[in-house]
């Protein structure tokens, strides 16, 4: 097949690769806009505009992919297949019309769980046994249209946002040509989702990344893995952010204690702050301005003491 390939971030260049690679001719990639990044504000290319112009692959970057002049110039390239995997921008419906076999997105959850744009992230939140993979035909709705393939993950309960992602984007590549063999044969099924089933993925800011203390220590220990690397889990230490990157949950009950409070600081270990139900053991965390580390060597810093209370 001749495919058009639009995507953006790391998670979409195992999959960019494995097409490049397979008997499949990516004629043309798309891609958001190149970004200034840094304290030099210097522009920065996509991963996926990386790899393409690697490949002496065409790219297009268009500011809005329901532009008339680009579905034109899109149309002109004919492609057999558009495969969309974390591109960026919802497809209008005379864009999803032009190729012969449709468009294809890979999508990081097992649709019709987890449409939107956080699907990694709210399912380790969420403290889901299982996620993966989903393939499906593209229509206008966002993550609504009819699944094709799947590849389940088995999820240990230890699982960041960021090594979720690494092993998703790894098995799209895979998953992804699958279906388009069997596109080609004509022997795949459309499976229609179920509406009534489906769930949200909410795009993640920074805001979202506050610690309510006033949760229970499972939900915050989910909250401190499904954010890490990025948006990160914080709180506030006198008037400076406190990420907390990595955390063990202690059973510790006592009502009369607010959450939020240290309750015990342990020797070349960490700390134990109270929540709702039970209590986490912080074990690595950040202080603003400075560089992330355990929290022993944290606390050789910092003088902590008991009875602290956390914003």
């Amino acid at each position: 097949m001749k495919i058009l390939f639009m995507g953006t971030p790391d998670f979409s260049v195992p999959t960019l690769k494995a097409i490049i690679d397979s008997e499949h001719e990516v004629i043309a990639v798309v891609t958001q806009q190149d970004k200034p990044k840094g304290r030099g504000n210097k522009m920065t290319v996509t991963p996926v505009k990386e790899v393409a112009l690697a490949y002496n692959i065409p790219v297009y970057q268009p500011h809005k992919v329901r532009n008339a002049e680009f579905i034109n110039l899109l149309k002109d390239l004919q492609p057999d297949a558009i495969v969309v995997i974390a591109f960026g921008q919802i497809l209008p419906k005379a864009l999803l019309e032009i190729p012969k076999y449709g468009c294809i997105n890979v999508h990081a959850s097992l649709l019709p769980k987890y449409r939107g744009a956080g699907p990694i992230q709210w399912a380790v939140i969420n403290g889901e046994k299982e996620t993966g993979l989903t393939t499906m035909f593209m229509d206008v709705g966002l993550d609504t249209g009819d699944m094709l393939l799947k590849e389940t993950v088995i999820l240990t309960g230890e699982e960041t946002g960021g090594s979720l992602h690494d092993i998703l984007s790894v098995i799209g590549g895979p998953l992804l040509l699958h279906t388009l063999k069997q596109i080609e044969e004509g022997s795949l099924k459309r499976v229609p989702q179920d509406d009534q089933e489906a769930t949200t993925a909410p795009m993640l800011t920074k805001e979202l990344g506050k610690i309510n203390w006033n949760s229970s220590a499972i939900e915050i220990e989910r909250f401190i893995r499904g954010l890490n690397p990025w948006p990160s889990a914080y709180t506030f230490y006198e008037n400076k952010i406190l990420k907390i990157w990595k955390s063990e949950i202690i059973a510790f009950n006592d009502d009369t204690i607010k959450p939020g409070t240290i309750i015990d600081i342990i020797k070349n270990k960490g700390f134990i702050v109270k929540c709702r139900e039970d209590s986490l053991l912080i074990k690595e965390l950040q202080l603003q301005g400075k560089n992330k580390m355990d929290a022993a060597s944290f606390l050789r810093g910092v003088p902590l003491k008991v009875g602290k209370v956390f914003d």
